[in-house]
């Protein structure tokens, strides 16, 4: 979505590298959000897996957290990762 997208620019303004788990789709445009599907909580841990375990992370920065499975998921895992 586009809080992803300006997370990315943000990073590279700051002189960072951005790496990035997607945790929902949404269906929307300047005029606000009318869709949102929540990707599964193992996919997410997946990806958060493949980032973490390769290059790591200094920080680690959350948006859309769309149910409460993705949360706990997102939540232990960042644990581990800082």
């Amino acid at each position: 979505g586009a809080g992803l997208q300006a997370d990315i620019k943000s990073c590279e303004a700051l002189g960072a590298f951005a790496m990035n788990a997607v945790t929902a789709i949404t269906v929307q445009n300047t005029k606000g959000v009318s869709g949102v599907i929540g990707i599964e909580p193992s996919f997410v841990q997946a990806q958060m897996d493949a980032i973490l375990n390769d290059i790591g992370a200094d920080a680690i920065k959350t948006g859309m957290l769309a149910t409460v499975d993705i949360i706990e998921t997102v939540a232990t895992r960042a644990q581990r990762a800082l």
